[in-house]
């Protein structure tokens, strides 16, 4: 598939227009004219880069663009950065909010479908957009726990509120903030990413319960469902995995 056309669906596919972002999201790097193999990764980083080059990938789709706002002088960890992309034809496309909010493989979705909770209700605003979900489940909160630490391993959680828990929210990365949109929508488990100390005392005060499942982890799940969506137009798909452990 031609790469125009190509990053043409994934434009059409992920919305990337509907949302307003720090991230530059779509193409930021135009590297050679075809795309027969995708690489995918969170982060764009060198080490990705390299191991995409080493799997023959075409182009490189992550979370973590390289471009933000704008480039203000290509220089240091920038120009680095583009000359091995350029040097090699690696296309890079990055997907930040768009992926995290998308309805279908969105990260905040997927989430929560694997507690079993169908994502109903739109959730944790962000530049005018609702960027998460919440759902609704009988299930108590060691169950959730169970369920998620069966699929991340161990994870870490504060644990302030009621063990039954009726209705459940996902942001993931950094969405411990929203914890008084949590309570003020009646919301009984945050689930997201990333641990902050800001969000301890307001969690313990209004008996919130959060679940955190580290920033790298929390925003995978988006683009390894994106790759099936790609791997089903006829794209060779891998998944590069660089965690960070935070």
């Amino acid at each position: 598939m031609e790469l125009r056309d190509f990053a043409e669906f994934l434009d059409d596919y992920l919305r990337i227009d509907e949302y307003q972002d720090s991230s530059v999201n779509g193409l930021q790097v135009e590297g050679i004219g075809n795309v027969e193999r995708a690489a995918f990764s969170v982060d764009a980083s060198m080490e990705a880069f390299r191991k995409a080059v080493e799997i023959d990938a075409d182009i490189l789709i992550v979370h973590h663009g390289i471009i933000w706002n704008c480039i203000e002088r290509v220089s240091g960890i920038i120009r680095e950065r583009l000359k091995f992309l350029l040097e090699n034809e690696l296309s890079l496309y990055a997907a930040h909010i768009p992926l995290d909010a998308h309805p279908e493989i969105g990260n905040n979705a997927m989430i929560l479908r694997m507690v079993g909770v169908e994502p109903e209700e739109p959730f944790g605003e962000y530049k005018g957009r609702k960027i998460g979900f919440s759902g609704y489940t009988d299930l108590e909160f060691e169950e959730v726990l169970e369920r998620l630490e069966d699929r991340f391993g161990e994870v870490g959680y504060m644990k302030f509120g009621r063990d039954e828990i009726g209705k459940v929210a996902a942001v993931s990365g950094r969405g411990a903030s929203y914890v008084e949109e949590a309570v003020n929508e009646g919301i009984d488990l945050l689930i997201t990413g990333e641990m902050e100390h800001s969000a301890y005392h307001p969690a313990k005060e209004i008996e919130m319960n959060i679940i955190y499942l580290g920033h790298y982890s929390s925003e995978t799940v988006g683009l390894k469902a994106l790759m099936n969506v790609v791997a089903d137009i006829g794209i060779e798909v891998e998944f590069i995995d660089i965690p960070t452990d935070l």
